[in-house]
């Protein structure tokens, strides 16, 4: 593979609660570019990183951040200001695509099938469930399954749900609440203008939360799914609309559930990650290696797109 070597910072870490994941990932990516003959500078995200970065001035940053602030369109924002060429979405696509409700209102009007729901505060929860059990509380801008609850009529939550129960009511003031699609994980990765593959999770207790998704063998990776070519077809397709409906660059990855009682009728987009994992245990290198695709050539994919892209972005900032 014919590489230009460039300088590339690899931005990573940072203080959301998936702050391991993006070091994990970060570490892979800073690695795997190095092996292709790339100069790189790792940063872990301080509050002092536009100083770093400009201290840095590389040809490239490589956004390896995950959550809130490096996946919500603020240090999307701040390297558009410093006029730094970056991976992944810009600051509009970031801002949309972190928050689940905004995500709704972008691509649910353009055909989208997703579940409804409505937003909730927590001392409602306290007094009367917000629709009928079993459903799914989630914070509205968190990503990997973090603070996802399943309140079911056999759980112990307590029901009304007690506020001494564990749970994500204890951590976030308000809560999307969604009714709970009965089925099958499904996951679909797209690079550039190609959807890639179905992936389904199965997880071998409780659900796809985010230990099932970091711990090794907690959830078995079925790659291909093993599902009808309907079904594939519609995730591929419906992955494909959602990236460019949100405008989203780089690599993203979209989250379904299936009800396979209803066939095709029962796919529900649940959301789409704009900076999706780069571990050991990621879903994106995963399927991109079943399409003969290795780690750093997927990196080196990544950082073609974002090059490409740059003239646009110089013009934009000029």
């Amino acid at each position: 593979m014919s590489v230009t070597p460039l300088h590339i910072v690899v931005l990573m870490g940072g203080w959301s609660a998936e702050r391991p994941v993006s070091l994990m990932s970060g570490s892979g990516i800073a690695d795997a570019l190095e092996s292709l003959g790339h100069t790189v500078t790792r940063i872990d995200m301080g509050r002092d990183v536009a100083a770093k970065l400009a201290a840095a001035n590389p040809d490239l940053v490589f956004n390896a951040l995950h959550g809130t602030p490096g996946e919500d369109g603020t240090v999307q924002g701040m390297l558009d200001l410093m006029g730094l060429r970056y991976t992944h979405s810009g600051m509009v696509t970031s801002v949309i695509a972190i928050d689940k409700v905004l995500t709704k209102q972008a691509l649910v009007p353009q055909g989208i099938p997703m579940p409804g729901g409505r937003i909730v505060r927590t001392e409602e929860l306290y007094r009367r469930d917000p629709m009928p059990r079993p459903y799914v509380l989630k914070p509205v801008n968190e990503g990997s399954s973090v603070g996802v609850a399943i309140v079911t009529a056999e759980g112990n939550t307590g029901n009304p749900i007690s506020p001494q129960a564990t749970g994500p009511w204890q951590e976030f003031d308000e809560l999307l609440a969604e009714p709970f699609i009965r089925g099958r994980e499904l996951t679909t990765a797209v690079l550039g203008d190609q959807a890639l593959l179905v992936t389904e999770l199965r997880p071998k207790s409780g659900f796809y939360d985010f230990d099932a998704k970091y711990t090794d063998g907690m959830t078995d990776h079925i790659c291909p799914a093993e599902i009808p070519d309907e079904i594939t077809e519609a995730c591929k397709r419906l992955a494909l609309e959602a990236h460019r409906l949100l405008g989203c660059k780089g690599c993203s990855r979209s989250d379904f559930r299936w009800d396979d009682n209803l066939g095709v009728e029962g796919l529900f987009l649940l959301e789409v990650n704009t900076q999706p994992g780069m571990t050991p245990l990621s879903l994106v290198p995963e399927q991109a290696k079943h399409l003969g695709m290795s780690y750093a050539q997927l990196v080196q994919a990544i950082v073609d797109e974002a090059m490409a892209d740059a003239p646009a972005m110089a013009e934009a900032a000029g």
